[in-house]
């Protein structure tokens, strides 16, 4: 029994691995469990290739392609299709697609009969599963039970996010904000207790994820108040079916908490290692490594969360610049938004830093409360 406990100790990684990876190509064929038509493209000739522009100068090509391909599921299936599809080489909006793709149709019929068709959309479960299964694999390979507990907290998270996003749309965002609010409190919890497991590091972890993300928010809505909101341009949320603005709030809320927890989870990870090395160390001598700690790591992490903001924006303020729009305008409608999500973040990120510090030296100084806490 021993024996066999030891063998899967070290081999049980391998064998995830190996069971993700049948899952993937079983993903690779499960065009039966659509309800959808799917056609395999097994033939791509190009018809008409034209140059486009329009009155800003900006030059494209629209293509023409005659695709070929066979359904491969439904009551059709079997069934050879062609079908004319036209997309722009830049492909902001439309789609290229290649031999050996599976895609979604939308078929017209007349009598029972098939008389057209149209691609309606790629079907990405496949590439999607792959990636899955790299990143456990990669997760398990390196770090095998701590990477699989944080694989399992994202999917934890990913099923939350996915009931609160329902939940939303259900109560029709009239509770937006207690919605994401609670779900950021659920957040922080179950990811903690799954990566750092229930003791006293996750416990000063938690608060000061929680304290960190409350106050910046708080902090924002206060300057909102005094400022009556000027320059913060809502109507630039696209696609926004609700109020805008506690959707934004939420919004700001999610991203905070991820930059908060991200830079307490190392201050306290590094303070608590310092207690267990030297047991005698005092709180105040906590208190400014934990200060020095921040001070290093609050510089690089605003700086990350400003390149992702960065890295968003950049295609659509090309296309409005593109388009003889100013400078002005394209920060107005792309990026202010993201701006002041990011300084909403970066005032958590320098917030967290003494709150860390602060809470670490009273748990870990000797406070008789919190002494008693086992690790």
């Amino acid at each position: 029994m021993q024996v066999v406990m030891r063998r899967w100790v070290k081999w049980w990684p391998i064998i995830i691995i190996l069971i993700s990876g049948l899952c993937v190509l079983g993903i690779a064929h499960d065009d039966g469990i659509y309800k959808q038509s799917i056609m395999k493209i097994t033939a791509v000739k190009t018809t008409a290739n034209d140059k486009q522009s329009d009155q800003f100068e900006n030059k494209d090509r629209q293509i023409t392609q005659r695709v070929t391909g066979t359904i491969t599921n439904g009551r059709d299936k079997g069934e050879r299709l062609t079908i004319n599809n036209t997309y722009m080489k830049s492909q902001a909006t439309t789609q290229a697609y290649y031999k050996h793709q599976h895609v979604f149709l939308t078929l017209h019929r007349h009598d029972g009969k098939i008389t057209s068709s149209t691609i309606s959309g790629l079907k990405r479960d496949t590439s999607l599963a792959f990636m899955v299964w790299l990143t456990l694999s990669v997760l398990l390979i390196l770090m095998r039970f701590s990477g699989a507990m944080a694989f399992l907290s994202v999917v934890v998270n990913a099923v939350l996010f996915a009931f609160a996003v329902n939940w939303n749309a259900d109560t029709q965002g009239s509770k937006v904000l207690f919605i994401f609010g609670l779900l950021a409190v659920v957040f922080a919890a179950l990811t903690l207790l799954i990566v750092i497991g229930p003791n006293r590091q996750m416990v000063m972890t938690l608060i000061t994820t929680i304290c960190g993300t409350a106050i910046s928010i708080v902090i924002a809505l206060l300057v909102f108040m005094f400022t009556n909101e000027k320059g913060v341009y809502y109507e630039s949320m696209q696609y926004v079916t609700q109020l805008p603005k506690p959707l934004f709030l939420a919004e700001t809320l999610l991203g905070s908490l991820g930059a908060v927890m991200d830079e307490s989870t190392d201050i306290i990870a590094s303070l608590t290692a310092l207690k267990e090395e030297r047991p005698d160390v005092t709180a105040s001598q906590i208190f400014k490594s934990g200060r020095q700690i921040g001070g290093e790591i609050m510089g690089p992490l605003i700086n990350v969360l400003f390149f992702i903001f960065v890295a968003d924006t950049l295609p659509l303020a090309l296309l409005y610049f593109k388009n003889a729009n100013s400078w002005g305008y394209t920060f107005n409608m792309t990026m202010s938004l993201g701006v002041i999500q990011s300084l909403i973040s970066g005032i958590g990120i320098v917030l967290t830093v003494p709150l860390a510090c602060g809470i670490t030296s009273i748990m870990l100084g000797g406070s008789k409360p919190w002494a008693r806490l086992r690790h």
